[in-house]
């Protein structure tokens, strides 16, 4: 198992379309194509044997490899240090565009900085999660691989006089090796396609160089566009570009984490397919989005949730919890029991049976994001406010009964709380947007149902013995989803309920500033294992904490937790106890939260100086 690299070993690239994940030796270990729920071509992270890979890196066995992305941009940089010299791969995927395709490029320029460096190229396609075998056929300008279902092509950068690839070779399995030699300032390379059976072609230097031009000047010109000007710009700008490269830009949805089955415990079961969009992550979406000034994205997401909204209110059923990034909801779930699973992490999992999961808090985050838009001059049609209407009374009558909660638990229905919570804020959003505009509504039974739900919170989601809110009805258990009690509204941030709540998750879900979402062994969930803590709870706890007025303690809680980013930004799901990054990786959720947290943090820390004598 010594042969995985961490998870938090990689960096992220992406074309608008799907992306591929480079780990700090120069390997591709993941990529699908030609959308970011397609099968795998390389997934190296789930098998190292098996899995498939696109590695570029000394000979030399000895090295330090070290990652950058270029400033604004998400152009990776991996640099390899060595006795001999000092070398680097520069990679990046050309900017798909708006409208799907299945062509796709991965640019691996290959640099020697200092020195001399034979660089080691292996390409080890999988195709279709290793299913599908495949040929390769290959010429003076490249690799053409094909399989029954799908095909691809490798072409080589160089110059016309550059003599072959050294050592090339493919072995039994169809997998390519060779060897390149450079000096310090010599730049060749490999341009990966997707959905192209050839012919392979020369691409010159200068041609490569200009796509990196035009790449680099799409980022930095996309990142101007951000009006946050806090106090950490940094951060934000990177977690920004993160949510961008998991945007799928047909469709404008945004995939929770362009991975499959990285696991939230290190040889356990927990291993989830995170290749799609949620509701709620969308949702979530528009207020980080806003905040950062990008309105256009704000706006695609917005049209992707009210397609959702029409789809489900025309059907006259509830929403899905997640679709996948074209708006379909065919994810069945299945195993593929011929890998190993990440460091024997079994089972592999693609698709998602939470997909058909009753989670009724996704009506509200729902409707507030609608709200939260349409505060900001993204409002609503004639159109869309009836389907919005037609499903605040399917929630009307659907709200007062057990679901599968926020954290898709497989241990059976229960009355959580936050979906309560959440379906008060449905019906408030909806009565505000109502009377605001002199909507049409029936504002009296909207209005009976937010004050029924209240009433239930109150008397049943409320623990005195506890002191605080709890999971679910009938339980002491607590849950760090309920942080958001006062983010919505439901209750001030003074409150006596609920300082006295958040006291109960100092005690009980907070380790050294690190959140768990709750406790599996206090609240069986169906599965095996336990997991690490939760980093989306932990920038809500900075939250909860700013709103409360425990700034400093926020400030601190806020910078702890941006140690535990990987060494270019990024954020898995969870942080084990040995303090690496387990789970779904990147986690757009984590990065939303981020956004968030910060957001709510400068404004409570302005607010402080301003009083300040």
């Amino acid at each position: 198992m010594d042969d995985y690299p961490l998870i938090a070993d990689h960096g992220m690239i992406g074309d608008l379309q799907t992306a591929a994940l480079v780990a700090t030796d120069g390997s591709v270990d993941w990529f699908c194509a030609p959308r970011f729920d397609s099968p795998s071509v390389f997934a190296a992270l789930l098998d190292h044997a098996e899995g498939g890979r696109f590695r570029v890196r000394p000979t030399i066995p000895t090295f330090t490899g070290k990652q950058l992305y270029l400033p604004d941009t998400a152009v990776l940089v991996t640099r390899f240090m060595t006795e001999a010299g000092v070398g680097e791969v520069v990679d990046f995927m050309p900017v798909a565009g708006a409208v799907a395709t299945d062509r796709h490029r991965i640019v691996r320029l290959v640099r020697c900085v200092r020195g001399q460096m034979t660089f080691a190229l292996d390409l080890a396609p999988r195709l279709d999660y290793g299913r599908d075998a495949h040929t390769v056929e290959v010429t003076d300008d490249g690799v053409v691989v094909r399989g029954s279902r799908s095909a691809m092509v490798v072409h080589l950068v160089r110059e016309p006089q550059d003599a072959r690839l050294a050592q090339l070779h493919v072995d039994e399995r169809g997998d390519l090796h060779a060897e390149l030699t450079l000096r310090a300032g010599q730049v060749r390379g490999a341009v990966l396609e997707t959905g192209t059976t050839g012919p392979a072609r020369q691409y010159r230097v200068a041609e490569v160089e200009e796509l990196l031009a035009q790449t680099t000047s799409f980022w930095e010109r996309w990142l101007a566009r951000s009006t946050y000007v806090g106090r950490w710009r940094e951060q934000l700008r990177r977690s920004a570009i993160t949510l961008k490269l998991m945007t799928y830009a047909p469709s404008g949805g945004l995939v929770a984490a362009p991975t499959a089955s990285l696991p939230e415990q290190v040889g356990g079961e927990r291993n989830w397919d995170y290749r799609y969009t949620w509701v709620r992550d969308a949702s979530f979406s528009v207020y980080a989005l806003l905040g950062l000034g990008l309105t256009d994205e704000a706006t695609a997401l917005m049209g992707w949730l009210r397609d959702r909204v029409d789809e489900s209110a025309g059907r006259g059923t509830p929403l899905k919890i997640m679709y996948r990034v074209d708006g379909s909801s065919d994810l069945v779930e299945e195993e593929l029991a011929h890998w190993e699973g990440y460091r024997g992490s079994r089972p592999v999992r693609i698709g998602n049976g939470a997909a058909d999961q009753l989670q009724l808090d996704i009506y509200g985050e729902a409707m507030d994001s609608i709200y939260f838009a349409d505060q900001r001059g993204l409002h609503v049609g004639h159109r869309g406010w009836q389907k919005i209407v037609e499903m605040l009374q399917w929630l009307a009558d659907s709200w007062d009964q057990p679901d599968e909660g926020i954290w898709e638990t497989r241990g059976g229905r229960q009355d959580f709380t936050y979906a309560r919570l959440m379906s008060w804020v449905a019906f408030d959003r909806g009565i505000r947007l109502a009377t605001t505009h002199g909507r049409p509504a029936p504002l009296a039974r909207w209005q009976h149902e937010r004050d029924a739900v209240y009433d239930q919170i109150m008397s049943r989601g409320w623990s005195s013995r506890r002191g605080a809110f709890v999971q679910h009805y009938g339980t002491e258990v607590l849950d760090a989803s309920l942080l958001r009690m006062s983010t919505v509204g439901f209750v001030t941030p003074s409150d006596p309920m609920w300082l006295s709540t958040l006291a109960a998750m100092d005690r009980e879900l907070v380790t050294d500033s690190l959140v768990y979402r709750y406790d599996p062994a206090a609240s069986p969930d169906g599965l095996r294992g336990t997991e690490g803590t939760f980093s989306l709870c932990t920038f809500a706890y900075v939250d909860s904490l700013a709103r409360a007025g425990r700034l400093d303690l926020a400030r601190v809680v806020f910078e702890k937790m941006l140690t535990y980013a990987n060494h270019v930004g990024l954020y898995s799901e969870e942080i084990a106890l040995t303090g690496e990054q387990i789970g779904n990786f990147p986690q757009a959720f984590t990065h939303l939260a981020l956004i968030d947290a910060a957001i709510t943090l400068d404004r409570q820390l302005d607010a402080r100086s301003r009083t300040w004598p």
